[in-house]
């Protein structure tokens, strides 16, 4: 547990300074753009694009290669018996999957920019024939940023699989750095439509993102050979666990398109107070969720090739437990502050009261499902690890069908709260399904069940606390209102945990290397 707690943390440093650069960035995009139209227009144009990252790159490609790699990284002791012919075939394997990207990735960029016209009015159907015209010439600028952003995630996919997460999580970093410059030093260029500036900071992030992995990949040994035929055989392996695991995505991001597309019948700034909202719904899950679900992924899939099942279920029940120690508390804060944080970080420039109580509402939503979407990104990897991938396709596809429901049913009355919540109760359901098909992997789930009565314990009383220091706060600058509530209720969580057994799962407990150890060697 405690390598797992240093990865997991090592990671979570990484991607929080990437999430706090984001936030700056989102602060910067709030100031200029705030919950406008030409906003909203962009948060279309840039929904293709990154969906498809999502699809063939960041999701399903690096989620299914991680798997791949490692098994070839792992070797069967017979074909492969030295370490320079493992990492001979595993380079090879990854210099044909990047061959053919360079062949994919332009062909997708060039359709989809001149298919835009058509897809785009799909997508906004209730945009103004202005604003149409604004998101399809925004989609044209921004949809290369699939093939950078596409390259970059197997790189990330290559650096995870030999434990280099820092390096691998740090790169997002300048995908922000990227959009900042967008947004203060290039939308100025373009005074008639300062977005398009937005757009270009796109471009500059992906590239950067992907550079600046360059150097840990050469130090992890990978080079590059052009190889597009003949095909390495793990490339059929890696093309059935991509399939459902696309179709999987696939499912879940109906529902970003189903909440855009009914937004887009709201008032102007409906998407754009969406988007805040979901920025801010996503940090905990970045940084926590997302770093435990990458660190678990290679000990997954290394446990399974070396037939290891005990470490299997040892790794998923930590994880689990994990993921809701750092969840639970930011759920909590979020639905006492969050007000205050939305205060703090957007309402200034042109980002008004009313955009702030629009995003406020949607956040209150969405935080209900924090802990349930770090539930899948947990549950999800094991599945693909244990090359059980048409269970999360099942369980996402039901998911979608709640949601969709949801939506229609809650938007009238809700508005974009009402979205919120149909995304939050889907994310509930997809992951009780796949706990019910993951159950029997849990070998020790009353010692889970045990943390989290605590977590749920703590986390009561946490809320107890940061609601009558709220209430003593008064009417303080956003800062204050938000500072004081955080410093206290981190200082607390921080002595609950200490005191508790609890501690175990940021790294008091060493990783059993005996099945029959289980969790015996504990530090006092």
């Amino acid at each position: 547990m405690r390598r797992l707690a240093r990865d997991v943390l090592l990671m979570a440093g990484a991607t929080g300074a990437s999430r706090l650069l984001g936030l700056a960035r989102m602060a910067a995009i709030a100031s200029r753009f705030g919950a406008s139209a030409a906003y909203d227009a962009f948060l279309i144009a840039f929904f293709v694009p990154n969906l498809l990252r999502s699809l063939l790159a960041e999701g399903a490609l690096s989620t299914a290669f991680v798997p791949v790699y490692t098994s070839l990284a792992v070797g069967d002791g017979a074909s492969l018996p030295g370490e320079a012919r493992l990492r001979e075939d595993a380079n090879a394997f990854c210099s044909n999957l990047l061959t053919i990207l360079l062949f994919l990735f332009p062909i997708t960029v060039i359709a989809g920019v001149l298919l835009a016209p058509f897809y785009v009015p799909f997508l906004a159907s209730g945009f103004t024939t202005e604003k149409m015209a604004l998101a399809i010439t925004l989609t044209r600028i921004i949809f290369p940023f699939l093939a950078l952003i596409g390259f970059a995630a197997v790189f990330m996919g290559i650096l995870n699989a030999h434990h280099r997460f820092f390096a691998a999580s740090i790169a997002p970093i300048w995908f922000n750095v990227g959009m900042l410059v967008g947004a203060l030093a290039i939308a100025p260029l373009f005074p008639e439509q300062p977005i398009v500036g937005l757009a270009l900071g796109v471009l500059i992030g992906g590239a950067g993102q992907l550079a600046s992995q360059l150097p840990a990949l050469r130090s992890v040994g990978f080079r590059f050979r052009f190889r597009l035929l003949p095909l390495h055989p793990s490339i059929a392996d890696l093309g059935r666990r991509i399939a459902p695991a696309v179709l999987a995505l696939a499912a879940a991001q109906v529902n970003l398109l189903v909440d855009n597309k009914l937004a887009s019948h709201l008032p102007d700034g409906g998407i754009s107070a969406l988007q805040y909202a979901m920025r801010l719904f996503q940090l905990p899950l970045g940084v926590f969720a997302v770093s435990i679900a990458t660190a678990l992924l290679p000990r997954l899939s290394a446990a399974h090739a070396r037939g290891e099942s005990w470490r299997i279920s040892k790794n998923l029940e930590d994880g689990f437990a994990a993921t809701a120690l750092f969840l639970l508390p930011a759920m909590v804060g979020f639905l006492l502050i969050g007000d205050d944080v939305i205060r703090l970080l957007f309402e200034h420039g042109s980002f008004g009261a009313a955009a702030t109580a629009r995003t406020g509402a949607a956040l209150s939503a969405y935080v209900l499902g924090l802990l349930p979407y770090g539930l899948v990104y947990v549950q999800s990897r094991a599945c693909y690890a244990l090359r059980l991938t048409v269970v999360p396709l099942v369980a996402s596809t039901c998911a979608v069908g709640v949601n969709v429901a949801l939506d229609l049913a809650l938007v009238g009355p809700m508005q974009e709260a009402g979205l919120a919540l149909a995304t939050a109760i889907a994310g509930a359901v997809n992951a009780a399904l796949l706990f019910v098909f993951l159950r029997g992997s849990f070998r020790r789930f009353r010692n889970v069940a045990a943390h989290l009565l605590r977590i749920g314990l703590g986390c009561g009383l946490l809320a107890i606390l940061i609601w009558g220091v709220r209430q003593l706060l008064g009417t303080p600058p956003a800062w204050l209102a938000v500072a004081v509530p955080m410093l206290v209720g981190c200082a607390f969580y921080g002595v609950f945990i200490r005191f508790t057994r609890l501690r175990e799962l940021v790294g008091g407990r060493r990783e059993s290397s005996d099945p029959d150890d289980g969790p015996a060697d504990e530090s006092t």
